[in-house]
């Protein structure tokens, strides 16, 4: 009988804290959003950053901004001269860049680029993963080889080069990776079936890694989840929608500023966190009518930039 009472105490205590955990977390939350000036923004002065896709875009935005803090970053892309173009503005900050030119759609390209930039720069602490490709048409009309390539740049490529740096954070405790995902990764999109899926997958497989790390006990090794609506990058041309495109530059400074915060997931613009909630409360149906409000059911009828980078 006593045995009986102590587990049911043990379980009556550990429900009631893991339901005041959730309390307090949440409402840690909607006082972080009311106030964000409460939450100290880390120093990522003379940290090595890697961003892929920063050879144009948001990718060098981010490059730019992260070097004004300070920081050491190694740009991978497969355009050269936005290589190029990406070291020139990161060295005017007065801050170091290292360029390889790598297609991220091949595992192998990864884990020797990863290898060069140990032995030539030193251990990452922080990973961006954020080059990512478009194609915009329908289902049947994606050829095999555009749903492979879709699918190893937008997701694989943050698996493996998780898999590069990871181990060098988790030795010290000390890292942070960034998945620059998509509202695509949250809500099915017209003629973006391959894009959906990818950006789901690299939604899924970062959010599983943190939950892991932090059963791990690997507490000071962050991660953060952005989903922005379309941004007006160039990879997006044609785009048309109930919303206009995001600013890049505004996108790029909400992004960073997260990240400095140890932000876990991040919706750009706020609207859609709204959004996202009615979807997971209506009838499936219901989301339908949200997708078609927002534009998004026709919004890639006129793209015209396929497979363009980030």
């Amino acid at each position: 009988m006593d045995r009986n009472n102590n587990n049911l105490t043990r379980d009556f205590l550990f429900y009631l804290n893991n339901f005041l955990g959730i309390f307090g977390y949440w409402l840690l939350a909607i006082i972080e959003t009311i106030c964000p000036f409460m939450t100290k923004r880390k120093s990522v002065k003379d940290e090595i950053i890697l961003i892929t896709g920063a050879g144009s875009g948001l990718g060098q935005l981010m490059s730019v901004e992260f070097a004004e803090l300070g920081a050491k970053i190694v740009a991978f892309d497969i355009n050269e001269d936005g290589l190029k173009k990406t070291k020139s503005l990161v060295e005017a900050t007065g801050s170091k860049c290292f360029t390889y030119n790598v297609d991220i759609s091949v595992k192998e390209n990864i884990y020797n680029a990863a290898q060069r930039v140990k032995n030539e720069v030193g251990a990452v602490y922080m990973l961006i993963n954020n080059a990512g490709i478009v194609g915009g048409k329908n289902f049947l009309e994606i050829s095999d080889e555009q749903i492979e390539r879709t699918m190893n740049v937008n997701a694989m490529s943050h698996i493996w080069a998780a898999k590069a740096f990871l181990p060098d954070m988790i030795e010290r405790n000390h890292g942070h990776i960034v998945s620059i995902a998509s509202l695509a990764g949250l809500v099915g999109v017209n003629k973006l079936t391959d894009y959906c899926a990818s950006k789901f997958t690299a939604v899924g497989f970062e959010e599983s890694l943190r939950l892991e790390l932090f059963a791990l006990g690997y507490d000071n090794v962050h991660s953060t989840i952005v989903c922005p609506w379309y941004i007006n990058t160039g990879m997006f041309d044609g785009v048309k929608a109930t919303l206009p495109l995001l600013d890049p530059k505004w996108a790029c400074e909400r992004i960073v500023d997260a990240v400095l915060r140890n932000q876990m997931f991040l919706i750009i613009p706020r609207f859609f966190y709204f959004m996202i909630f009615l979807k997971s409360i209506l009838p499936t149906w219901s989301g339908k009518c949200l997708v078609s409000i927002l534009g998004a059911d026709k919004s890639m009828d006129e793209f015209v930039g396929h497979a363009k980078r980030k």
